[in-house]
């Protein structure tokens, strides 16, 4: 009982001497804690800042849609649709900073093993008045970095008529230069094509 009596007081002294070493230390770098106290508050003030201005965006919205075409494979079901004849995929609507999924099945129509491919184009964004925006996306941001989309096929090779069910996502940046763009130009709809295919 004596040695965790002693031990409580042996730490009781330990916090002391730091609490007082820490006193000792403010009190001789006052200029440098006063600094790193100024500096913390404004990055803390900033980030609300920006935070309470860029949540001034969370309504911002696009409708959008993506046509699929396809070669030596076959896709269909799951989110896949027909619009005006073609294969498409109705990503809903879209927000910046968002994440939006869509799956179908894809078929090989090929007669060896092969692996698929997935690219993208025709990223076409239109105004108020459904006229195409004119102005490239690239003279704000590059595409890329304002919108992709990508897939959760790994690239593992598929028989001839095998099928497998594939996730395709489509990202939207909420960075200021992509939402400038889309204010700017009155942007209220988007497109895209979406190609997979398979590999000789």
């Amino acid at each position: 009982m004596n040695y965790l009596f002693d031990d409580l007081i042996t730490v009781r002294k330990h916090m002391k001497n730091l609490f007082n070493s820490f006193i000792e230390f403010l009190r001789h770098s006052k200029k440098t804690a006063l600094l790193i106290l100024i500096v913390a508050a404004t990055t803390l003030i900033l980030s609300t800042m920006i935070s309470i201005w860029l949540s001034s965006f969370d309504n911002y919205l696009i409708p959008s849609l993506g046509t699929i075409h396809t070669t030596r494979v076959k896709a269909y079901g799951g989110n896949i649709t027909l619009k005006d004849g073609n294969q498409s995929i109705d990503w809903g609507t879209i927000y910046p900073g968002t994440f939006t999924n869509r799956s179908f099945y894809v078929q090989s129509q090929s007669n060896i093993e092969t692996t698929l491919n997935l690219t993208t184009g025709n990223w076409t964004f239109r105004d108020s008045e459904g006229g195409n925006v004119t102005e490239s996306l690239a003279s704000y941001i590059p595409r890329p970095l304002a919108m992709d989309l990508t897939w959760d096929y790994n690239g593992t090779p598929i028989s001839p008529k095998e099928e497998i069910y594939v996730t395709l996502t489509l990202w939207a940046s909420n960075d200021i230069r992509f939402i400038n763009y889309l204010i700017d130009k009155k942007v209220e709809e988007f497109s895209l094509d979406i190609h997979i295919y398979a590999k000789e």
